[in-house]
């Protein structure tokens, strides 16, 4: 079941909506102060933070610890300072980075024979933080048994490595997102980092009105995939699209409605899936799921996937993809930082922004993180003065603040408990259809995902991902 919401925003100095179209009127301009660190604060203890750690979060590419017993990474999720690594297992660990002898850090230690050995006194540990020797102790004592190193529980599935870190009897299903259970060579992935809180960058990608502006371009079409070419003629024939929000179990989604030509409607249904994943509409495939997972309160890991459900990526996919004109920045090499950042403002020429772009910055990710993080590593939301084309972020905020004090309180997330929720697809259609609630129970099938025959790729299918890395590498080559 789901629940439409229609919401209009005023000033607190304007009378509320009024008539029969008026489904609800909230007389909200800001976020309070209060509200706003609840919603941005990730690290231990903190209510937002306790929501995520319910959820499998991708945390890492696999080619980060592409072999058993290769050297281990460092890792800092939901403010933990964690190292990574593969042992000779092939099992995943994650671990507290300091060594609970005296604190030395993991990331120097020596993967092997199944374990991660500190190289301060020796003492090794197994994925799940079992501390399984000590030659810096007497043998015929057992304190090695007495001591264990905090560990989450990591899997590789679909393409990233997860990692849960929340209570171990409360450890959910992975969320069975449609990429997820693709051949490799259907889908295409990356990340970067973000400077700024996850909440920022989740909320432009549920921004469907500012695409007819930040993203208005005359880029050629060739520079683009063949979807955001097409929507970005739609986007800016109607600048000023109605949107209308649809609660669900797993989040929400949400519709804008752009007027069209012979009395019909543009139509953009974008998923909204807890606690921080966005599937973004496109005309035609392949589309593009991001999730926005925070480092800590003021930066964040940005893991995308752009895929065709239908059929193997072609070249002519993967061109636009791999550009950074796309999804996706490029990435200053070795890191996963993009190339294009505040320190160099981002590329911008005020030359294209005269004659080409309405932002002089090359590239729909690059506009993207340029404005987000122009409002600072947390926005001040109290200062804000939000107008009709934000109803799908209102509507974000409030679900996650729900969802934080009602776990607090003692219910857990539904979402968190059932992977199967996850299997949804957005909406990109021209339609006469004038209502959000019409149009999803008509296109009810091409909203969740299809049936799918021969082999499922499940979690550490590790063969699988092959094929796609020949394919980008013969593009960047």
């Amino acid at each position: 079941m789901t629940k439409k919401l229609d919401v209009n925003y005023h000033s607190a100095h304007q009378s509320p909506a009024s008539g029969k179209d008026a489904v609800a009127t909230l007389e909200i301009i800001m976020l309070k102060r209060e509200d706003n660190e609840l919603v941005t604060r990730v690290g231990p203890g903190t209510l937002m933070g306790d929501l995520f750690r319910r959820f499998w979060l991708p945390a890492l590419l696999p080619n980060e610890l592409p072999n058993p017993d290769c050297p281990p990474v460092r890792l800092r999720l939901l403010g933990e300072d964690l190292i990574a690594f593969r042992d000779s297992n092939d099992r995943i660990g994650i671990l507290h980075e300091h060594c609970p002898h005296r604190r030395a850090s993991l990331f120097y230690g020596r993967n092997e024979d199944c374990g991660l050995r500190c190289v301060y006194h020796g003492w090794k540990f197994d994925v799940d933080g079992n501390c399984v020797d000590q030659p810096s102790e007497p043998p015929e004592t057992n304190f090695k048994h007495k001591v264990r190193q905090v560990s989450y529980p990591a899997r590789e599935w679909g393409g990233f490595i997860w990692v849960y870190m929340g209570p171990t009897e409360e450890m959910p299903e992975l969320p069975n997102l449609e990429w997820a259970m693709l051949p490799a060579n259907q889908r295409w992935q990356a990340k970067w980092l973000y400077e700024a809180n996850y909440a920022q960058g989740i909320e432009g990608e549920l921004d469907s009105c500012h695409t007819g502006f930040l993203h208005d371009t005359s880029t050629p079409a060739t520079d683009l995939t063949a979807g955001m070419a097409k929507a970005s003629e739609y986007w800016a024939a109607d600048k000023a699209p109605a949107l209308t929000v649809a609660q669900t179990d797993y989040g929400y989604y949400y519709g804008s409605r752009r007027n069209y030509p012979g009395g019909q409607y543009y139509w953009r249904v974008t998923q909204w899936l807890l606690p921080c994943f966005a599937i973004i509409p496109m005309p035609t495939w392949p589309i593009s799921c991001r999730a926005y997972v925070p480092v800590d309160d003021e930066t964040t890991l940005v893991f995308n996937t752009s895929y065709n459900p239908e059929a193997p990526l072609t070249e002519a996919d993967l061109k636009p993809l791999v550009s950074g004109l796309g999804p996706a920045p490029k990435l200053i090499p070795g890191t996963f930082s993009p190339a294009l950042n505040a320190r160099n403002s981002y590329g911008i020429d005020r030359e294209v922004q005269r004659r080409r772009n309405f932002t002089g910055i090359e590239g729909i990710n690059n506009q993207d993180r340029a404005i987000v993080e122009s409002m600072g590593p947390i926005c001040d939301r109290w200062n804000e003065h939000l107008g009709t084309s934000d109803v799908a972020i209102i509507a974000m905020r409030r679900r996650m603040l729900d969802a934080a004090k009602s776990l607090n309180a003692g219910s857990s997330p539904k979402a968190a408990r059932d992977g199967s929720l996850y299997q949804v697809r957005p909406l990109d259609i021209i339609a006469p259809i004038a209502d959000l609630q019409t149009l999803a129970a008509t296109h009810s099938d091409r909203m969740r995902i299809a049936a799918r025959s021969g082999k499922s790729v499940g979690p550490g299918d590790r063969d699988a991902e092959k094929p796609a890395e020949k394919q980008i590498q013969s593009l960047t080559n």
